[in-house]
């Protein structure tokens, strides 16, 4: 997508039928497992993705990209910066049942976050219009779907934690934004969804994946709408370069959902 382009999303045919994906769809998770298993992560770029989540779930996408223009400011910033707005919400899915939990805290130790971590950061809520809408449901489901195939513990009936993060990453002439303020990292959570909404006047903003040893396992840009990477956190750190203006009289914004799932029994207050 050009960078202060459309949003706009096309995808033919239909994904699925009530709660169950079509070959077509089938076959896609199935690569994406067997990408995961290789290498620990996997990239499919927004029509790829279209076509696994189907044409109802992109009728919703318009709504549930705009929503992005009503975040509020992250004041937990320990840079001290002003250039990252959120939501934040926690979901349970167990099958392809997904429910809203109590609004509660995001926590990381300062193991897996030593620019932010060891205080309970409390964020807007994700609007409830948002996590109904069609497109998310189909997102959060396939991902269950998926993690579910690609976990050792396969029984679906385990509950997943799933945590659901808004990002803008604002970046000005004077300010450049930092995706991952942090530096790569790990999540602490079995698994993670990056998912780009949109990008306007970015410049950077590079995707870049690490092994534990800090060996770079490969690195890629998440250009056009729903640009998708999935990762094992178990096994590979992730990170963003920084971004800035292509014009710098004008801001750039990069907007990302954040999917993390881990089992419920995993469920750890220093994790996630």
């Amino acid at each position: 997508m050009p960078e202060g382009g459309s949003s706009e999303v096309r995808v033919t045919g239909e994904a699925v039928a009530g709660d169950r994906p079509s070959p077509a769809a089938r076959e896609a998770l199935g690569a994406i497992e067997d990408d995961i298993a290789r290498g620990g992560f996997a990239f499919r770029s927004g029509a790829e993705m279209g076509t696994i989540l189907g044409a109802r779930a992109l009728d919703e996408w318009p709504a549930f990209a705009a929503s992005w223009d009503d975040l509020g400011i992250d004041t937990y910033m320990a840079d001290g910066g002003r250039y990252r707005r959120r939501r934040f919400c926690a979901l349970g899915v167990t099958g392809t049942a997904v429910s809203r939990k109590e609004h509660q805290p995001h926590y990381q130790s300062r193991d897996h976050n030593q620019l932010n971590g060891g205080v309970e950061r409390w964020f807007m809520p994700v609007h409830d219009a948002i996590t109904g809408n069609a497109f998310a449901q189909a997102l959060i489901r396939y991902c269950a779907m998926l993690f579910d195939r690609a976990s050792s513990m396969t029984s679906g009936a385990t509950p997943w934690h799933v945590e659901m993060h808004q990002f803008r990453i604002e970046a000005t002439q004077t300010e450049q934004g930092a995706p991952t303020p942090e530096g790569p990292h790990r999540d602490g959570v079995d698994w993670v969804c990056v998912m780009l909404i949109n990008r306007t006047n970015v410049r950077s903003g590079v995707t870049q994946i690490f092994d534990p040893a800090g060996r770079s396992l490969g690195e890629f840009t998440l250009t056009d709408p729903i640009d998708t990477v999935f990762l094992d956190d178990r096994r590979v750190f992730h990170g963003v370069t920084p971004i800035t203006p292509l014009d710098s009289e004008r801001k750039a914004n990069r907007d990302v959902l954040v999917l993390t799932f881990r089992r419920e029994q995993d469920s750890n207050p220093a994790q996630g």
